[in-house]
């Protein structure tokens, strides 16, 4: 089968959830990397949480020091209802009321989540998985990885500020994973993955899910679209943050999911 066929292309399933709001409490804080913070929350209200998708999203509410109420969208990187948690990772910067909750939080405080509103969930015949991103997408990306079954190949590419932001994902499936680095101010710049996956071979049933800054991901899917000659059917790409913007994404980068 050509990259370029159409046909068997994977579908995106949207699945809507109840939407509902947890008070949960924080069991632990953890300086994961120099640039995320791992909050493990706690509590009754996490019965029936749902989330189907690693890149689903939930809402998180945040007081900030001037009493002002704000909301952000976060990943649930792992939820284990055995063990009754749900860990979200927080990625460090400047001036976020959530990052500023989470660098002050210790265990016994409460956050306030709602959602998943829904999940989108990729189904089909997919041989092979390409997850790109930067530090935003690296829970999304280390949860997908996470969760493929012992065989699946799957490679990540993702661009962090510096060696120490690299980390380790426990998996069954054949991993691969290239990281490069760049400072926080060129994160709106696609050059240093545009490169690495210049070095990377792309084969047929190879599904490329993509979540960076928005004009990086455009950048990337426009140049696997024209360079790489991947069907479009085959991408999936989100812009998780704006440069620039407060509290601003691109859900779909093409417009059309």
């Amino acid at each position: 089968m050509s990259i370029l066929d159409r046909s068997n292309a994977p579908e995106i399933q949207r699945v809507r959830h109840e939407l509902r709001q947890r008070i949960l409490t924080v069991a632990s804080v953890q300086n994961l990397t120099p640039h995320m913070i791992r909050i493990t929350l706690t509590g009754p209200d996490l019965e029936g949480f749902v989330s189907l998708s690693p890149d689903d999203h939930i809402k998180v509410f945040i007081t900030s020091l001037d009493g002002m109420s704000t909301r952000r969208d976060y990943t649930p990187r792992r939820y284990d209802p055995l063990a009754g948690t749900l860990l979200v990772d927080f990625v460090k910067h400047e001036g976020g009321p959530a990052t500023a909750w989470a660098c002050s939080a210790k265990p016994g405080d409460q956050l306030q989540i709602g959602g998943p509103r829904g999940s989108q969930v990729v189904t089909g015949q997919i041989d092979r998985w390409l997850l790109i991103g930067d530090e935003t997408a690296l829970p999304a990306i280390g949860r997908r990885v996470e969760e493929l079954s012992a065989g699946v190949s799957v490679t990540s590419v993702v661009a962090v500020p510096e060696e120490g932001d690299e980390q380790v994902f426990a998996t069954a499936a054949h991993h691969a994973a290239y990281w490069t680095h760049r400072s926080p101010e060129e994160a709106n710049q696609a050059d240093s993955l545009i490169a690495m996956l210049g070095q990377i071979e792309i084969l047929d049933s190879t599904f490329v899910w993509i979540a960076a800054e928005a004009n990086v991901a455009k950048s990337l899917r426009r140049y696997l679209l024209e360079e790489r000659k991947v069907a479009p059917q085959w991408i999936k790409a989100a812009g998780y943050w704006v440069k620039g913007l407060v509290d601003a994404s691109v859900k779909d980068v093409d417009g059309k999911r």
